[in-house]
């Protein structure tokens, strides 16, 4: 479907290319007959040699930009028979495994006409080691957070559950260099004698589906029986509660009967602070905590200045699935303390997760959104919207389509569904009534049946807005354009 009109599309362009080039390659030719006949005259004249140099040097950037065209001449030729292989290959059936292996390595090992090495190497990218370094936090976290655990096991606070790496450096494509934030989400579960039901909240834009936590108590009166430690919070007097039992979860970090962000984020904050001295690392890392009123930030920097910079949100889980609502930021100017922001990180990450396992061994997909989000810099758009993109081309487009001699092709993909989408005021969101989201993310049954989320809606009702975010996309795309030719 979009594979096939880029692919059509891409070879009309480079046939007016193509002739555009023989066109000029003409006129080259023309005026440097029209020079040597210049030059007899001027050497029958007894020409200078300054005249003769000059002369020759006319020749030498003739040649220059001859050797240029001939070699886009053959990429051209490469781009027409490259499609070709990739339209072909789409309707064969699928080979064994050991002749996919036997494929990938004989493309490894041909050098030869291959644009996506040469743009890999042309381009600079940034230098990280996300894999390793994202395996070290997650061995952190994990050790602080089970420190929690065992602190909080008799409280009445919220349980934590294992941290869940999401965000970009966690699904492989971080397009910074420095300062990149690994972000973990630390699932709460109602204590001992607590329930949470989320509530629809109204409050910002319309289409952000926003949420308060409402903490209600419910009886433990047969439990209590059975365990023998635990009072009754709706059944045995306030005097008794008061005097044998901690406070409930509604009196420590709810505002009115809501589980409050701002009073969790402090409370966290504090706990790791105390939890930090117990880790073996507080020996020869030092921990900052770093202001966040929804998050927990902290650095942690080694003896030799290294800094990881991590932050801990926190999310409720919507029942089983992979849909959590969320402590993290919103775009509202103003967010109430008592508002938790669906999020669909958790999905996001499994998504990529997936695509890692699925797709052939030397995938660009990720160097494919990591390029093409360092451009975004500056503009309006979010890094989200370039990654809803390429999420709904990973499940359009054949996966072995993304491989490195596919690179240049994926990223003209994405900046031409990008435009399209700007042009039609609509980017569908990637988990609402989507049928092509992967079996293995659990989604809430409602989002399965509802109508594509729009994205784009601001653009439909705010034409200066359509127009700003048009204006915008041709400086991406020259942006774009330019990180192509000088690599940076």
């Amino acid at each position: 479907m979009v594979g096939d009109e880029l692919d059509e599309a891409t070879r009309e362009h480079m046939q007016q290319h193509a002739e555009q080039l023989s066109q000029e390659m003409a006129r080259l030719l023309q005026e440097l007959e029209q020079r040597r006949q210049e030059q007899r005259i001027e050497e029958q004249s007894g020409c200078s040699r300054g005249a003769l140099l000059f002369a020759a040097l006319q020749q030498w950037q003739f040649w220059a930009i001859a050797g240029v065209l001939v070699l886009l001449f053959g990429l051209c030729w490469w781009w027409r028979n490259r499609i070709s292989e990739v339209d072909n290959r789409d309707e064969e059936s699928s080979s064994s495994e050991n002749e996919q292996v036997d494929e990938e390595e004989e493309e490894d090992n041909d050098d030869a006409n291959d644009v996506g090495r040469f743009l890999e190497e042309h381009i600079q990218w940034p230098v990280q080691n996300l894999a390793t370094e994202c395996e070290v936090v997650k061995q952190l976290v994990g050790a602080l957070v089970h420190v929690l655990q065992v602190l909080l096991s008799n409280s009445f606070f919220p349980v934590l559950q294992p941290a869940i790496g999401v965000g970009s450096a966690f699904e492989g494509w971080s397009p910074d260099e420095k300062g990149i934030i690994y972000c973990l989400l630390v699932p709460l579960q109602p204590p001992r004698g607590h329930a949470f039901h989320p509530e629809v909240c109204s409050v910002g834009e319309i289409l952000a589906r926003n949420f308060c936590i409402h903490v209600e108590l419910v009886c433990t009166c047969t439990g209590e029986q059975l365990a023998g430690e635990m009072l009754c919070f709706l059944h045995h007097p306030e005097e008794d509660l008061r005097r044998n039992q901690d406070p409930s979860l509604l009196r420590t970090l709810c505002t009115g009967s809501y589980l409050d962000v701002e009073k969790t984020a402090h409370w966290f904050q504090q706990l790791v602070k105390a939890a930090w001295v117990v880790l073996p690392e507080s020996s020869n890392h030092c921990l900052t905590v770093l202001p966040s009123s929804r998050s927990c930030k902290f650095q942690v920097t080694k003896g030799n200045n290294k800094s990881l910079f991590i932050e801990m949100i926190f999310g409720v889980q919507q029942g089983h699935s992979d849909i959590f609502l969320s402590s993290e930021n919103t775009e509202a100017i103003f967010t109430p303390s008592t508002m938790w922001s669906e999020s669909y990180a958790v999905a996001e990450e499994k998504f990529f997760r997936h695509m890692a396992r699925q797709a052939p061994r030397n995938s660009f997909h990720l160097k494919c959104l990591q390029l093409c989000a360092r451009i975004l810099v500056g503009t309006g758009f979010s890094t989200y919207t370039l990654k809803t993109v390429v999420m709904h081309l990973l499940t359009t487009l054949p996966l072995s389509g993304w491989r490195r001699r596919d690179f240049l092709l994926r990223l003209q993909d994405i900046m031409r569904y990008m435009r399209c989408c700007l042009e039609e005021k609509r980017l569908n969101h990637f988990f609402f009534g989507n049928e092509r989201v992967p079996e293995e993310i659990v989604l809430p049954p409602a989002f399965q049946a509802a109508e594509p989320l729009n994205l784009f809606q601001h653009l439909v009702q705010d034409q200066a807005s359509h127009a700003e975010a048009l204006h915008e996309f041709r400086v991406l795309r020259d942006r774009f354009t330019t990180l192509l030719i000088y690599g940076r």
